[in-house]
């Protein structure tokens, strides 16, 4: 695995914990995670490459799909 990768599992193990203690769902906070990581990249990036990688990554959902190694 990645360090990035590791970085990330790391810091969302402890990001759904602090909400477990604060009784919040984890779809709810996964949720609310998103939406900053949404804001976060609007920063660098247009909408429409946003839109290009959620649906990449919706896309790659399937498990019976072979999974594409590289967004367009």
């Amino acid at each position: 695995m990645s360090e990035q990768h590791e970085l990330a599992r790391a810091q969302l193990e402890a990001f759904l914990a602090a909400a477990r203690e604060r009784s919040i769902p984890k779809d709810v906070a996964g949720r609310a995670m998103l939406a900053q990581l949404i804001e976060s990249w609007k920063e660098e990036r247009s909408w429409q490459d946003i839109a290009n990688e959620l649906r990449f990554t919706a896309d790659s959902l399937d498990p019976d799909t072979d999974f594409e190694f590289m967004r367009p």
